[in-house]
């Protein structure tokens, strides 16, 4: 089961330097709405926890 799983993370890997090279656009627009998503998901977190204390 191990090794499955170094095999499918060695395949994510390749796929993302290959998108890389091939889109960097691409990358760095997934890269910024990743970034974006996280910054929205903490700031949710954030207003819930002040709404408790609130």
């Amino acid at each position: 089961m191990r090794w499955i799983k170094r095999i499918l993370g060695l395949l994510a890997l390749g796929f993302v330097l290959f998108y890389l090279v091939n889109q960097p656009q691409g990358a760095a627009d997934a890269v910024r709405g990743a970034a974006a998503a996280v910054g929205t998901a903490i700031t949710s977190i954030i207003t819930f926890f002040n709404a408790l204390a609130g």
